[in-house]
Order: structure tokens, then C-alpha cells, then sequence
């Protein structure tokens, strides 16, 4: 089938949801795509930060292969080691309490939402307030959108959930104030990668626990997109002043596959009871053994050092380019706002067309997330594509 006849059926079949680059992809290896005319691609967004280990990363498809010729799905009505084991897994590299696990992260901020709710509700709170920050993006399900800020202002899909509160990203004082006696949890990502790259400020991130242990509020980070050693430690709170009562993680977590996750600490992991929450195909057999095998290519000192060590040079190299003004993230996590009068759909497209695969946040920000287990070469290898497009 030719490209052009996929997007006429693509045209007829799905809703307009996406605008999608004219290109199919078929196959993927490492850091490298092929599309349907053979031409090889650098990724450097890894399925907007999902395939961290690389495409078909020999250890997930292993297991996967092994799995889904055993078992595929039970629900959870029933024990399976996977889900027991993974949930083991993210708890004890984490806030030691327990977890939820779900199919996405906007299913797993679905979960803190309820579970903090619940919490407030239990301290005697009878309409329980969360505070969110300004530029944040915690997902498209009507209570994460709720809580994201910018994108709640679409009338077509009013009224939303009420009891969020927004402050700007780079005011502790106002976050400070805006937490009171009816405040159920903060809940923040450590960078917002959704908006532009930007790194929320350690002044910030200060306050907010202050702020929620003074109030017996929960305070919930966000790391869809900065866990599972995008920023260059397992999880971005790692290198932050404050530790989180809960925690969220998708994305990277499947190795590629759709899975999600709610941690806790130790006593608001019994909040939510029986009956209170659910999810259909979350922890399944599959999912479960592709998330442990990714969770072992990742939880890596050295893998975490180097993805630190390449944000570094990537970073560098990127802020000595023409048409490049400022750059933003940390680890392998990055985005850079462009001069020159470029704008970043064009460049992305420009850039695709060269073969490195970007994605344009806005009018003027190119995010790069390529996967953590590129090397020295690939990063220069982008570096010189985006250097001779901009020159």
C-alpha cells in the first residue's frame, strides 16, 4: 500500500485527532527507524519518550515473546506474578508504600486525583481543593485535563471537574498562599515537558512540601514523563529538595508497551479500598513482563550516568548553533527554542525530512527525547543534521 493511499484511509477511518507527518513508520531498532520506502531515521523523540530502551530492545521482546505465547490477560480478579512483581518494583525503587497500576498516565493521575480526594475527605474536608501549576499537562481523561491548566478552557468539553487552583510555575509565594485548610494535595510535574521544556524551579519545588506538611496536604509529583531515567536518575525527584507523597509513571515503564502506575508511600497506600478504583487490562501478563524487563535496562547506574553525561553534550552542542536561543531540561530531556524567525513545525519537517525524528512543542520549541541508550555518535550524528538545517 503507498502513502498516499494510507492517509486517504486514514482520512475515512480515523477521527482528526492527530496531525500526523507524512510518513509511515515499519520497522525500528535501537535508536534508528525505517519507513515504508526504506528511508532510515535517527529517533530522537522515542514515541514521545515511551521507548527509552531503544526500538525492539532485545530483552523486551524476549520476554514478550515468551509471555504472549503463555498468558495474555486473567483480569485482576486474579493473582499474576507480573503485576505483584512490577508493583514490588516501582515501590521499593521509590516511596516503599504501594501501587496502582493502570494502562497510561493520564489513568494513573486519574488515580492520585481520586485517591488525594479521598484523603482530604477523610481529614474532614468536605469540598477538597487541589493546586496545580500553571503550563502543566497531566493528561486528556476529564479529571486530568481538569487539572491542566490552559488546556481547560475549551468550551466543547465543559463543564470540567471543579476544585483545581493554578498558580504561575516560578512563584513559590503564591503557592504558598494558595494552600489552606481546604487544600487536598500540590501536584506538579518536576519538568513540564508538554508546554515547552521547563524546569520547574527547586525554590518551587521546596515550597510545596513545605506548604502541604503544614496543611496535611498530599504533595504528587508528576513523572509520566521524567521517571524511568529520562532525566538522568531513576525518578527526577531524585535530584530535587523534596520527596513526593505519591508519584506517577507511565511512558517509559512498558518498554514500549502501555502501562502506568500510581505509587504511594506506606500509609496513603491504604487509602483507596477495595471497590474504589479499577482498571480492566492494567498489570496484565504481557504488559508486566515487558515493564520488568525495561525496568532492568534502565535501573542502571552506568545507563543513568551517561544519559547524564549525553543531556550534557547534546545541551552543549544544541546552545552552539545558529537559530538556536535557549535550551532547557535536564539529562536527556530537552528543548530548544529557536531564533532566527524559524518556527518548530517547520523545522520539525525540515528536519524529518533530513531523517531525525523531532517533535515541535508551540510555535518556537523543538523537544528532543531520543532513547537513553543512544551514544556518543548518535548524539553528534543529530547535532549535524539539526546544525546544517538551521545553517
Amino acid at each position: 500500500m503507498s502513502l498516499s493511499e494510507l492517509q486517504a484511509l486514514e482520512a475515512r477511518w480515523l477521527m482528526p485527532t492527530y496531525r500526523r507527518a507524512p510518513v509511515e513508520f515499519v520497522r525500528g531498532e535501537g535508536a534508528r527507524l525505517w519507513d515504508s520506502d526504506g528511508k532510515e531515521y535517527l529517533d530522537f523523540l522515542a514515541g514521545i519518550s515511551v521507548c527509552s530502551v531503544g526500538h525492539c530492545h532485545p530483552a523486551v521482546v524476549e520476554v514478550v515473546r515468551e509471555q504472549v505465547g503463555l498468558l495474555t490477560h486473567t483480569s485482576n480478579l486474579y493473582l499474576t506474578a507480573g503485576a505483584v512483581r512490577l508493583a514490588e518494583r516501582l515501590c521499593r525503587s521509590s516511596l516503599e508504600g504501594k501501587a496502582f497500576l493502570c494502562n497510561s498516565g493520564t489513568e494513573a493521575n486519574e488515580c492520585a486525583i481520586k485517591l488525594v480526594r479521598k484523603h482530604a475527605h477523610g481529614r474532614g474536608i468536605a469540598e477538597p481543593e487541589i493546586v496545580v501549576l500553571e503550563g502543566a499537562f497531566h493528561g486528556r481523561t476529564m479529571g486530568s485535563l481538569s487539572a491542566t491548566p490552559g488546556f481547560s478552557d475549551n468550551p466543547s468539553f465543559a463543564p470540567y471537574l471543579p476544585g483545581f487552583v493554578a498558580v504561575p510555575r516560578d512563584d513559590p509565594a503564591a503557592l504558598r498562599e494558595a494552600v489552606g485548610e481546604s487544600t487536598a494535595a500540590v501536584m506538579l510535574e518536576p519538568i513540564q515537558g508538554e508546554t515547552g521544556v521547563h524546569v520547574i524551579p527547586d525554590e518551587l519545588i521546596a515550597a510545596a512540601r513545605e506548604a502541604c506538611d503544614e496543611a496535611g496536604a498530599v504533595l504528587v509529583f508528576d513523572e509520566i514523563q521524567t521517571g524511568m531515567g529520562r532525566t538522568g536518575s531513576l525518578w527526577a525527584y531524585e535530584q530535587l529538595p523534596a520527596r513526593p507523597d505519591v508519584l506517577t509513571t507511565a511512558k517509559a515503564l512498558g518498554g514500549g508497551l502501555p502501562v502506568g502506575a500510581c505509587v504511594t508511600t506506606g500509609e496513603l497506600g491504604f487509602v483507596l479500598e477495595a471497590g474504589d478504583h479499577g482498571s480492566t487490562f492494567a498489570g496484565g501478563p504481557l504488559v508486566a513482563a515487558a515493564a520488568l524487563a525495561a525496568f532492568d535496562v534502565i535501573d542502571d547506574p552506568e545507563l543513568l550516568r551517561r544519559t547524564r553525561e549525553l543531556g550534557g553534550r547534546l545541551r552543549s552542542g544544541l546552545e552552539e548553533i545558529n537559530g538556536v536561543s535557549e535550551v532547557r531540561g535536564r539529562g536527556l530531556m530537552l528543548g530548544a527554542s529557536l531564533s532566527d524567525g524559524w518556527k518548530a513545525p517547520d523545522l520539525a519537517a525540515r528536519l524529518l525530512a533530513e531523517g531525525l525524528v523531532v517533535n515541535p512543542i508551540g510555535a518556537e520549541t523543538i523537544r528532543l527525547l531520543p532513547p537513553l541508550v543512544i551514544g556518543e555518535a548518535e548524539v553528534d550524528e543529530a547535532l549535524e543534521i539539526v546544525r546544517r538545517v538551521l545553517d
